[in-house]
């Protein structure tokens, strides 16, 4: 993966039942780049991040975001060289600073599996 917009055309793929919409939020920074929506769970939302040379950055609104908007909310980190491009990790957006720190100390929700990444972004968690 190159970059974000090729994870975004996977996820989108991959979870054809979840009603997407892209945000572009220039006037909200730290807003995720991804509202979701299913009848079952309702909305939620979803950061894309790509690894690069093993640290994935994030910007100091995007920080805030995640740490105190924990719930209904996920970050999707995919590999930016060099792997396949269905390798991908679903995090809690609760993960944020875990992730900031050394990402292989923060167990993901879901790996490389999407019907596991989609059964955790509808699961219907409060």
């Amino acid at each position: 993966m190159k970059k974000e917009s090729d994870l975004w055309k996977l996820l989108k793929k991959n979870t054809p039942e979840i009603k997407w919409t892209r945000l572009e939020s220039w006037s909200s920074f730290g807003t995720p780049d991804l509202l979701g929506y299913h009848d079952t769970c309702g909305f939620f939302m979803v950061e894309l991040k790509l690894i690069h040379d093993k640290k994935i950055r994030f910007s100091p609104h995007q920080i805030l975001f995640h740490s105190t908007m924990t719930k209904r909310n996920f970050i999707l980190v995919g590999q930016s060289q060099g792997a396949c491009p269905s390798s991908v990790k679903l995090y809690q957006s609760s993960s944020v600073l875990g992730l900031l720190t050394d990402i292989r100390e923060v167990p993901p929700l879901a790996v490389d599996d999407w019907g596991h990444i989609n059964s955790c972004l509808l699961a219907n968690r409060s």
